[in-house]
């Protein structure tokens, strides 16, 4: 019966480390897409409508990361 038991707790073990590792895909995923899809609709605007944003063309990157990421970067 005890082995029964640890077989079983193994196996739970085993589908809660896949869910995890699934989820956490999913979440990088969706990060990288924000990411991807802020540089792309920034890096489309003039220099003068980055402007009116504050922000200059160089800061572009840093601005994506900060949206898909936060403020602490990858």
């Amino acid at each position: 019966m005890a082995l029964a038991i640890s077989t079983l707790n193994l196996r739970l073990g085993l589908a809660e480390r896949l869910a995890a590792y699934l989820a956490a895909f999913s979440e990088d995923r969706q990060r990288r897409k924000v990411y991807r899809q802020t540089l792309r609709e920034l890096g489309v605007l003039s220099n003068r409508d980055l402007a009116d944003l504050g922000i200059h063309r160089s800061m572009i990157t840093r601005v994506a990361l900060e949206a898909a990421y936060g403020k602490g970067g990858k």
